[in-house]
């Protein structure tokens, strides 16, 4: 997605697709004694174990990716911790891209839960990127019952910013016009 031909100054449209926390989600989905609870996916709480994953429902409390465990459990003592499953995440991971493949053949994967796509020439019936991003977040809830957060922008950079802007759930479009003011009142850390 980064290769562009010297003078090739026509308008990029990209999408940024990020599954929403994604390890807890799979196993929200396939166990749904898990929903509506502060569900970790990681380590051992009474070891060294390590926050992979959190729920919606246990970020509230502070938890994040790569927090201690055992930290995870004195900010929620009532989170539930679950081992790490990766082949189940690889195997939901290729469904998923699965999907973006039929949109676009330029998926660009930046991990299992999240990938860029150049749509520019591939809007085909769908008209706009935007139509596209909505489609794929229709097809990913319908089709694997998982929610994916969409950014869409005329770069990768901002393709990624915008899809994190309303997650969970969310779809952030950002036209070239408007991208100065959609990062002048964003912190830099963002």
């Amino acid at each position: 997605l980064y290769n562009r031909g010297v003078g090739d100054e026509r308008l990029r449209r990209i999408l940024h697709c990020d599954m929403d926390a994604y390890y807890a989600s799979v196993h929200m989905r396939d166990d749904p004694a898990l929903a509506g609870l502060p569900v970790v996916v990681g380590g051992d709480p009474d070891g060294r174990g390590v926050v992979a994953s959190a729920s919606y429902e246990a970020r509230r409390f502070g938890i994040r990716s790569a927090m201690p465990s055992a930290h995870a459990r004195r900010l929620c003592p009532k989170t539930v911790f679950v081992w790490p499953d990766f082949p189940r995440y690889r195997r939901e991971s290729d469904a998923i891209f699965a999907i973006f493949r039929e949109f676009s053949p330029l998926v660009e994967p930046a991990s299992l839960d999240e990938a860029y796509l150049d749509v520019t020439d591939h809007l085909g019936a769908w008209g706009t990127a935007t139509a596209i991003a909505k489609e794929i977040r229709r097809r990913v809830r319908e089709e694997r019952r998982l929610t994916v957060s969409v950014g869409v922008g005329p770069n990768m950079l901002i393709a990624k910013i915008a899809s994190d802007f309303r997650k969970p759930d969310g779809l952030t479009v950002v036209p070239p016009e408007r991208v100065l003011s959609f990062l002048a009142p964003l912190p830099v850390r963002r």
